[in-house]
């Protein structure tokens, strides 16, 4: 398969190339940097707001892999996803979202999301909203084939690559452990999982280690 990375310079994103290439996959990350610092072979130095259906035609999947974590820049969640799906519209091309844990339902009802929980950490309250506000706001859209996917409330950067883990969905999810937590390599795994087997088209979907 052809996947376009876009954010590429991040090292969510450095794992998910890695692992689409040691699958034999095609990868062109586009990034910021002015090197080539993914293991892509082939590196477009773009933003994604100036990034266009041009620019991502002939993919089969794109992966958004966009962090900002400043006050000034957390909108850009919003407006990054907004532009890809725009560009994306109406094409059989897959949208990606490397997302985050904080808009996990804790109850059935889907009424709180563990953002809102008393024990959630302050200091990471703005940027799980932001994120929480671009999934809400990508649900709304019926013109493209995305899928968000949340990492375990734990996303570990240097976290061991075990190969193994479990899918969920909406619900913030514990493994027999008790834990919830996830390497970034395994996380690439269970990213490259979902492209290769488009199993949950216009779902947000959640992983945790085994």
């Amino acid at each position: 398969m052809k996947i376009a990375v876009v954010a590429a310079d991040g090292r969510v994103a450095k794992k998910v190339i890695a692992e689409a290439l040691q699958r034999g996959h095609e990868v062109v990350a586009f990034g910021r940097h002015d090197i080539n610092e993914t293991p892509a072979k082939t590196y477009i130095k773009k933003d994604i707001l100036v990034l266009t259906k041009e620019d991502l035609q002939g993919f089969d999947a794109v992966i958004d892999a966009f962090g900002a974590w400043t006050p000034e820049a957390l909108p850009g969640h919003s407006t990054t996803t907004a532009h890809l799906a725009d560009i994306l519209s109406g094409t059989n091309v897959r949208l990606l979202i490397v997302g985050g844990a904080g808009s996990l339902y804790v109850d059935p009802d889907h009424t709180t999301q563990l953002v809102n929980t008393p024990d959630f950490p302050d200091a990471f309250k703005p940027l799980a909203n932001a994120m929480g506000k671009a999934l809400a706001e990508l649900r709304q859209r019926n013109d493209v084939k995305w899928t968000y996917i949340s990492p375990a409330a734990d996303f570990q950067a240097d976290g061991q690559r075990t190969g193994k883990y479990l899918l969920a969905g909406e619900e913030f999810t514990l493994n027999s452990k008790q834990e919830s937590i996830i390497s970034y390599a395994d996380y690439a795994i269970a990213m490259v999982d979902e492209i290769e087997k488009g199993q949950h088209i216009k779902q947000r979907i959640s992983v945790v280690r085994a």
